[in-house]
């Protein structure tokens, strides 16, 4: 039996959560359907342009995505800070841009009067509001419901287009988020739908390349800002160059399918997170069949069990891969 969001998400253990959505009955809708002949390429890049602007959105960062044929994944980096710092009239603003509110929130963002008898009503819908703009189940709600309709739209149907629930892992380390951003990254190549991960069409990777040859970082992206230090700006503790090497020598052994060697200038985060390059190797690329549910090291995974009240840690024999031997 599936469970409830709130025993998936612990914001105290980690920001980082791995989503994945999958169209219903895991038909090719985004991509080359072989029942009715179509293509559907052209909604993916609805997706990736949606999901883009939801960051602009919300108060969550977007680490990693992959657009592919029947599903989705995207790695997210939950923001509560930058919400709560967002004046009232700010948090209306930014859910006005994807939900038209109230008529009492309408009024307050054009300036007009608010009467003493709707300044309660006022007051909870901005509680309200700045609570969503920080929850994961609002983001992807905001991003599948806009393209089931959309699609239905085009197909002239009715219906489910996504299966009922997205799925939902807690990276509660580095180790693990970098391994899942990897994974989600090199998502087209596994599939054999791109040979280079600047190939890969409707990816995070695809994006951060194509900004890396102009000098410069995605904006709608979360940045890597390179190694840990005082007064840090919000990203991801490893330098771009460092990332982009080892996602492109892990692309080439996977696509490869052969037994290959990741190089000493690009095993640098390898070695700073204490993972064998033999380990790193199988975890990206079997990645979502090891891990089903949280993941980390075991500690991580011990603490994150005992916050959310769990009595199990499931899956906590794959957390050998996350240390070395």
């Amino acid at each position: 039996m599936p469970r409830p969001r709130r025993t998936q998400v612990s914001i105290e253990d980690t920001p980082m959560y791995h989503c994945c959505s999958r169209v219903t009955r895991r038909a090719f809708l985004l991509g080359d359907d072989e029942l009715t002949g179509k293509n559907y390429d052209h909604r993916r890049g609805w997706v990736e342009s949606l999901l883009l602007k939801l960051a602009g959105v919300f108060a969550i960062n977007i680490a990693a995505y992959a657009v592919m044929s029947n599903h989705l994944h995207v790695v997210l980096s939950v923001d509560i800070y930058e919400s709560n710092r967002w004046n009232d009239k700010e948090v209306v603003e930014h859910w006005h841009q994807i939900f038209l509110g109230t008529e009492v929130t309408q009024k307050f963002v054009k300036g007009e009067v608010i009467e003493s008898y709707e300044v309660e009503s006022l007051k909870h819908s901005i509680a309200l509001y700045r609570s969503r703009l920080s929850d994961i189940s609002w983001f992807m709600r905001s991003l599948n419901e806009p393209i089931a309709r959309m699609a239905n739209k085009e197909d002239k149907c009715t219906g489910r287009f996504w299966e009922g629930r997205f799925k939902s892992q807690a990276l509660l380390d580095e180790a693990a988020v970098l391994a899942c951003m990897t994974y989600v990254d090199l998502n087209p190549i596994r599939a054999k739908m791109a040979d280079t991960p600047e190939q890969s069409d409707y990816t995070s990777i695809q994006l951060r390349i194509q900004s890396a040859l102009n000098g410069k970082q995605p904006a709608k992206l979360l940045s890597f800002i390179g190694n840990e230090r005082l007064n840090q700006p919000k990203g991801i503790n490893f330098t771009l160059k460092d990332y982009l090497e080892l996602v492109d020598e892990t692309g080439r052994i996977i696509r490869d399918g052969k037994r290959g060697s990741i190089s000493a200038n690009a095993e640098k985060i390898l070695a700073r997170l204490n993972i064998p390059c033999e380990n790193w190797l199988t975890i990206t690329a079997d990645f979502g069949k090891l891990f089903h549910g949280p993941v980390g090291t075991l500690q991580e995974l011990t603490s994150y069990c005992e916050h959310l009240g769990k009595r199990r840690r499931h899956f906590s024999k794959n957390c050998q891969y996350f240390q070395a031997g």
